[in-house]
């Protein structure tokens, strides 16, 4: 999105979004070269593996785990939700870099938007991506936005996680991880969540806490993998 669409960008802002994709891309391909990208997944699980292209199906996973995806995925020609927000513009700008697209929207502010623009993307028969409990959390706890997406499109919801075994852990609310060079990261999938097209409302809810609990599962075999402790 341009800068004109977006007059409220300051011109420090608007320095920062010339200035900080190209250098944040530039060091993101040069570090993700040397990570190397280790799979499990749940009994009856097909992973989808680094290098394939996803068709229809909606992603979920940890907004912690946004470098090392955004590195795996990169192939994929997928499409994120992202916030409207400067930061999320700033994303936004890297993402496209490596090939993804954006939908523009949050849980809160443009749900409704973000919604109809990812429906528009699964009947393309492209993949729609979301950081569950993104973008300000709270951490672990996934939004409702992918099961909805789910019952209206019928896409499947694939779940996993990434975890470095050497990383950075930001101090934000995230834990935002920042894989070091040369690490070894676990793609962790697990079983994936359908969504009934009929399904009333009462069970949404339940539904969500599936969701959740796929995804803390995904989260906690890839902990065990390199032996840390849950946390």
């Amino acid at each position: 999105m341009d800068n004109e669409l977006n007059p409220r960008f300051t011109l420090p802002q608007r320095l920062m979004l010339a200035v900080v994709p190209r250098l944040v891309w530039a060091l993101l391909w040069v570090v993700g070269r040397t990570w190397r990208f280790e799979v499990i997944a749940e009994d009856g699980v097909t992973p989808v593996l680094f290098g394939e292209k996803p068709g229809p199906e909606i992603y979920c996973f940890w907004h912690q785990c946004v470098l090392p995806c955004t590195v795996y995925f990169r192939h994929s020609q997928a499409v994120i939700l992202i916030s409207r927000s400067f930061d999320g513009e700033l994303i936004t700008r890297i993402l496209r870099m490596f090939g993804y697209d954006a939908v523009r929207g949050s849980s809160s502010r443009g749900a409704r938007e973000g919604l109809l623009g990812l429906t528009r993307v699964i009947e393309s028969g492209r993949t729609a991506i979301f950081t569950a409990d993104g973008p300000r959390g709270p951490i672990y706890k996934t939004k409702m936005g992918p099961i909805k997406l789910a019952q209206v499109t019928g896409a499947p919801i694939g779940v996993f996680h990434l975890e470095p075994e050497r990383a950075w852990v930001m101090r934000s609310w995230d834990r935002f991880l920042v894989p070091k060079p040369f690490t070894r990261i676990c793609v962790s999938w697990a079983q994936w969540t359908q969504v009934a097209a009929d399904m009333p409302a009462e069970e949404f809810e339940p539904k969500r806490e599936q969701l959740n609990a796929a995804l803390e599962r995904a989260r906690l075999r890839a902990l065990a993998y390199f032996g840390k402790a849950a946390k």
